[in-house]
């Protein structure tokens, strides 16, 4: 049998902000944090986001994961399950909605994010997901190694999806695929149907930089209540201070 399946990125693309950032909010809730002073100005940083989101985001993970060092995989797994318990549902009405009409279609819904495999667990079984993939934080017995095996970069996303071809014999032209960072740019462009969800500026010049994927996507915009859809040609790439600095006021 061959399947359509759906492909979700969580982080930006489900959820509207990112699994593992509100794990490293909670353990600085909990004073689970040693080095609590490093941490709290990384989040800070992170928070206030006057450079690149991305930059930032890598800076926060560094930390996040010297801190893991020092917790048991009790105390880890304990605030993961709270995060998902207590946050999930601060999600994107569209790919809310689209979880629920590609599960009404019969379609597999398979989650593939860079955020740490035991909360993207959690997120999978909360939102009823057939199969999922992300970054495997590495753990002996309770102590965490701080070895990484990640899942946020194209190259891992689309060797994620080699896998799970094999796995469910996907029919790659008639499945869909959401994301919103360059990390899902090989994701969306194995599909037939991608869709890039409020994305990143570097995500946005790739698909127009590609013809064929140019062609094929569609970018869809959430902001409030008002879900704005359009081709990626459509989608003008204007710098921020530059249009600041040239509006009038008269």
């Amino acid at each position: 049998m061959v399947n359509k399946v759906a492909f979700f990125d969580i982080d930006g693309t489900i959820y509207r902000d990112s699994l593992m950032v509100e794990h490293f909010r909670t353990l600085l809730d909990f004073d689970l944090m040693v080095s609590e002073k490093h941490a709290t100005q990384a989040y800070k940083d992170w928070y206030k986001r006057q450079g690149d989101y991305e930059d930032y985001l890598d800076a926060v993970s560094k930390v996040y994961v010297e801190e893991l060092k020092n917790l048991t995989k009790t105390d880890v797994e304990f605030t993961g399950r709270y995060v998902i318990k207590k946050k999930s549902d601060r999600v994107y009405k569209f790919t809310r909605s689209m979880l629920q009409k590609h599960k009404k279609e019969g379609h597999l819904v398979i989650f593939i994010s860079g955020s740490p495999d035991f909360l993207v667990k959690n997120m999978a079984k909360k939102y009823g997901a057939d199969d999922f993939k992300a970054s495997q934080y590495i753990y002996e017995g309770e102590k965490f190694t701080g070895k990484v095996v990640p899942m946020w970069d194209s190259t891992s996303k689309n060797g994620a999806i080699d896998y799970f071809v094999e796995k469910y014999n996907i029919d790659l032209e008639n499945s869909f695929a959401y994301g919103d960072t360059h990390g899902d740019f090989a994701m969306l462009k194995r599909v037939g149907n991608p869709v890039a969800i409020n994305p990143a500026r570097e995500l946005l010049d790739s698909i127009k930089m590609d013809q064929e994927l140019s062609d094929k996507a569609t970018v869809v915009i959430e902001r409030k209540d008002t879900i704005y859809t359009l081709q990626p040609n459509q989608a003008n790439l204007i710098d921020v201070e530059e249009t600041a600095n040239n509006f009038s006021f008269e």
